[in-house]
């Protein structure tokens, strides 16, 4: 891979309509947010949730000129409230995770981390994306379609203890006008 993600902070686009929230800023995610991530890790994959080393291992390859994978954290108003993260190995990108806390569903960030991993995915040169989500999951399933995902495959008792099956989703690269919107999401 040639070029290298940013890793610089942010600017998050303005909310659209009568949104009086504030917007949550993406930024990259460092060592120090391991432990946030994964208290609203744990809040929403109470059976599956990643271990602290797992989120070690991904940051251990996010930096300097051979850096494989892309970490993000959603901050609104000192709180933690979303993070996602990309993995690229050989032209593909691999979601390995993304999440917002329960009180921004509806607020369109998922949208917005989803956009800035499939950027990262574009500054490592990946020709596709690929990720799993739960096959009871239909709320990402639909964002994952929204952006050019479809669906190839399950992946059985894929989520563990749960023992519950991943439908396996690919995106090929887009130009960047093709990209969905993300008012409204």
């Amino acid at each position: 891979m040639s070029s290298r993600p940013s890793s610089g902070p942010r600017t998050p686009a303005q909310p659209r309509g009568d949104d009086a929230r504030s917007v949550a800023v993406l930024r990259e995610m460092r060592w120090w947010d391991i432990a946030p991530v994964l208290e609203l890790e744990r809040e929403l994959f109470p059976e599956d949730a990643w271990s602290p080393g797992m989120f070690w291992s991904e940051l251990a390859h996010a930096r300097g000129p051979s850096a494989t994978r892309r970490y993000l954290v959603a901050e609104q108003e000192r709180r933690l409230v979303g993070y996602g993260g990309l993995a690229a190995v050989d032209g593909t990108g691999d979601i390995q995770t993304i999440a917002t806390a329960r009180d921004q569903w509806g607020s369109g960030l998922g949208a917005r981390l989803l956009t800035e991993l499939l950027g990262a995915a574009t500054d490592f040169e990946c020709h596709e994306v690929l990720l799993e989500v739960r096959v009871d999951n239909l709320r990402a399933q639909r964002l994952y379609e929204r952006f050019g995902f479809e669906p190839i495959g399950f992946r059985r008792g894929y989520y563990q203890p749960g023992n519950v099956d991943a439908l396996v989703m690919r995106r090929t690269t887009q130009t960047s006008s093709e990209a969905p919107s993300v008012q409204g999401t």
